[in-house]
């Protein structure tokens, strides 16, 4: 099995990366192309923050790598702002697995 790494990835209305309003039935819809999309390309979508009201998106997904990402969106014809990898910064996942000698 190869890798997964997590990305967030950022939509917006005011930079047009997030369509106009939305009603919850029109968000529930695409959701659905979007996960098909997900699977065709090997992406596991772990969550969504949405603002239906103010036009912004933050989504989380596990992937190979941002290009698999990119293509998901490609599929779906929704623009984004930024794809970062990111790590959970808890105690567990960041903070104790630093290396001995690194600073505090």
């Amino acid at each position: 099995m190869q890798a997964m790494h997590m990305f967030l990835d950022t939509h917006d209305r005011s930079r047009n990366t997030f369509p106009g309003k939305l009603s919850i039935p029109e968000f529930e819809a695409f959701y659905a192309q979007y996960e098909q999309a997900c699977h065709a390309e090997g992406v596991v979508p772990l969550r969504i923050h949405v603002g239906l009201e103010e036009g912004r998106a933050f989504c989380l997904n596990l992937a190979s790598d941002a290009e698999a990402v990119k293509r998901v969106h490609e599929r779906v014809g929704l623009p984004f702002d930024s794809i970062t990898e990111v790590t959970t910064a808890t105690p567990g996942d960041i903070f104790f697995r630093r290396p001995e000698n690194a600073p505090a």
